[in-house]
């Protein structure tokens, strides 16, 4: 699913109407409510920086260091700091754990509320508390976080090591595949192809991150993996490819990447039988949209939350921020706090049967 419609769906904010109305019926009082509003800001931007300036911040990112969701995390912390009232220090920690749970756990109800701790949860921990077997375990409500972002949109992927017998993905129907899995999407979108495709796989829980699990690959403890990023496989692994040792058999996403498209690499949506099938699939395939997502915990106070946003957008439009992206082949498509706010709300309003299916689904191993 590409972030881009999604953002042209949410169409013009109603205060942006209200605004644009009032230009065109009452010049003069715009101009005054405008300069209203720039005196606000510049109040608004002061009290942030006496509260920042001397600051620490830092950024709880879910996962392991050096795999995809680290890498964002600490892109976002060099630049960030540089566009926050007050130029913060910005550090990064990592706390891996229960497919990124544990950090926005720990962000939701133990880091401070003064608008110093940013989140980077694992996407999928924004709606595990839907689908996940572990749902009850769940200590953090996705739908009461402030939303900062999402630093990119993803495909992802299943690849397989090039000597492995399983060639393309029809093979998985017929062929045990056996499976790395850190959690989080390596876990969960596996298990939809095994659970509601019919694929005969077999999984290797543990690993710690998705880092790990290319280790495993490559000693041959595991053939592959499902689930991980098409943008951070080539960030993280170019000489699978380059060395051909890797074959990408399918996209596990609505619309897939362009490049992979054009090479011929098949939707997994492709094998839905049926209406409910397709439903359950989008549905979790839908955290592709916003798959570097940075929050904040309710009880921040809002002015914070905006200037963190504002700051966040800024942070990866910055050219050098840009060209570090490009040498880590880190692809930003950036989903800003506000329309990442909405698109989540609309993901909890997909009706309970078809989120009931996939969460049985997504149970087992």
């Amino acid at each position: 699913m590409d972030p881009e419609p999604v953002q042209k769906d949410l169409g013009p904010l109603p205060l942006e109407t209200a605004v644009s109305a009032a230009m065109r019926a009452r010049p003069f009082v715009f101009a005054g409510l405008a300069a209203l509003a720039f005196t606000a800001a510049a109040r608004a931007q002061d009290a942030a920086a006496d509260f920042y300036k001397g600051k620490q911040i830092t950024i709880v990112v879910g996962s392991t260091p050096g795999g995809g969701y680290d890498l964002f995390g600490r892109l976002v912390a060099r630049f960030i700091g540089k566009y926050i009232p007050g130029n913060p220090n910005v550090i990064v920690q990592n706390m891996p754990g229960a497919s990124g749970n544990t950090s926005a756990a720990w962000v939701a109800n133990a880091g401070a509320k003064d608008g110093t701790v940013i989140g980077a949860p694992q996407a999928g921990s924004l709606i595990d508390q839907l689908v996940s077997q572990n749902a009850a375990q769940i200590k953090h409500d996705a739908r009461v976080f402030h939303y900062i972002g999402s630093a990119n949109s993803e495909v992802f992927v299943c690849l397989m090591r090039a000597d492995s017998p399983v060639k393309t993905f029809d093979d998985f129907f017929t062929r045990e595949v056996i499976l790395g899995s850190s959690g989080g999407t390596t876990r969960d979108m596996p298990m939809a192809l095994k659970n509601v495709l019919g694929a005969k796989i077999r999984f290797v829980h543990g690993y710690g991150g998705t880092r790990e699990v290319g280790m495993a690959i490559e000693s041959g403890e595991v053939q592959g993996l499902c689930g991980m990023g098409w943008t951070s496989i080539q960030s993280q692994r170019p000489d699978w490819f380059e060395k051909k040792t890797m074959r990408v058999l399918v996209q596990e996403a609505v619309s897939g990447d362009a490049g992979l498209n054009q090479a011929g690499v098949p939707l997994s949506t492709a094998w839905a039988r049926g209406p409910e099938q397709l439903q359950m699939l989008e549905l979790l395939y839908s955290q592709g949209v916003f798959t570097r997502p940075f929050v904040m915990a309710a009880g921040v106070p809002k002015d914070r939350v905006e200037t963190i946003r504002a700051a966040f957008v800024k942070a990866l439009a910055d050219p050098q921020a840009i060209a570090e992206a490009e040498r880590q082949k880190l692809a930003i498509k950036v989903i800003d706090g506000a329309a990442l706010q909405e698109i989540v709300q609309k993901i909890y309003e997909i009706p309970p049967p078809v989120i009931a299916k996939l969460k049985a689904a997504l149970e087992g191993d």
